[in-house]
């Protein structure tokens, strides 16, 4: 049922809303363990695996071996004081601890809460677009994931396998029933946007011997690909390039950041493939109006 006929029911609308929004606050706290955890989980794991390689298994940091997503428990990084139920409450914990620990008192980063009430607009306006219904709910997954991936890269400079590739098979799936493109579109899309910037890549190399972007950039493109259909392409590397040159001479300008510092790229790909999901027809019509008008 789309959610426009359940607001019309004025009972309803609070509740409907109330609950969206509440369920994207509560799956933007999951996403802020996700983005803090994955990465250090897969470099525990990377360590580990090359201390076995190298058969140096006595300096194992055994310790720490059951840091994942789940485990341990949720805890203050500085005290290591446990984090109580009611002290993980999205944003409004937040406002009542006043930005600070309940245990040693130092600042909670301003991101978190952030992260919390972006997911949960983004996933209000992702339902509120598709309805309640399947469609609405793969829109917000691949919402989630792109919050995930770019606030780790922004991090790391990691775009994980773990949640690029899932992506990219849930695109493949949705559209094998024609959900958002046809499955020939989606296909062509992923295989399209992995090849793009992988010979982009190597061109780059050749000529100046050194890497332009990360694997994780193909696979981030493949899967957006894979969602929106390789016609959607060129305009998402249009919009990430175009953000990304202005946030980057920004950067070099404003804040005298050294140019030879790497910058993520998988935020701009990110960004500019959310806003080319919902609005690239209407942009490149836009264009296209706007070029024979000229």
């Amino acid at each position: 049922m789309p959610i426009t006929e359940l607001l019309q029911t004025p009972s309803l609308m609070l509740g409907v809303i109330f609950f969206i929004l509440s369920f994207g606050l509560i799956v933007g706290s999951f996403l802020n363990v996700v983005i803090y955890r994955l990465p250090l989980s897969m470099l525990q794991s990377w360590k580990r695996e090359c201390e076995e390689f190298l058969e140096n298994n006595s300096e194992l940091d055994t310790s720490t071996t059951t840091f994942n997503i789940a485990f341990p428990a949720s805890h203050c990084p500085k005290c290591k004081a446990k984090v109580q139920p009611w002290q993980n409450i999205p944003i409004l914990s937040y406002i009542l601890l006043k930005g600070r620990c309940a245990s040693c008192k130092s600042p909670i980063a301003i991101r978190y809460p952030l992260v919390e009430l972006a997911t949960g607009l983004l996933t209000g306006f992702c339902f509120y677009s598709y309805g309640l219904s399947l469609e609405g709910l793969l829109v917000a997954v691949f919402t989630w994931c792109l919050i995930s991936l770019t606030m780790i890269d922004i991090d790391h400079k990691l775009l994980p396998d773990t949640i690029t590739l899932p992506l990219l098979w849930l695109g493949l799936l949705a559209n094998s029933g024609g959900l958002f493109v046809d499955l020939h579109s989606a296909l062509y899309g992923a295989a399209a946007g992995y090849l793009s910037l992988w010979s982009v890549y190597w061109v780059f190399k050749m000529l100046t011997g050194k890497e332009g972007m990360g694997f994780g950039d193909f696979k981030l493109l493949a899967a957006l690909g894979a969602w929106m259909g390789w016609q959607m392409l060129p305009l998402v590397i249009i919009l990430s390039s175009l953000v990304g040159a202005v946030i980057g001479i920004a950067g070099i300008l404003i804040q005298g950041r050294d140019k030879n510092v790497p910058i993520p790229f998988g935020p701009y790909l990110a960004i500019a493939g959310w806003i080319a999901f919902f609005w690239g027809d209407k942009i490149t019509q836009a264009y296209l109006q706007f070029a024979k008008v000229g």
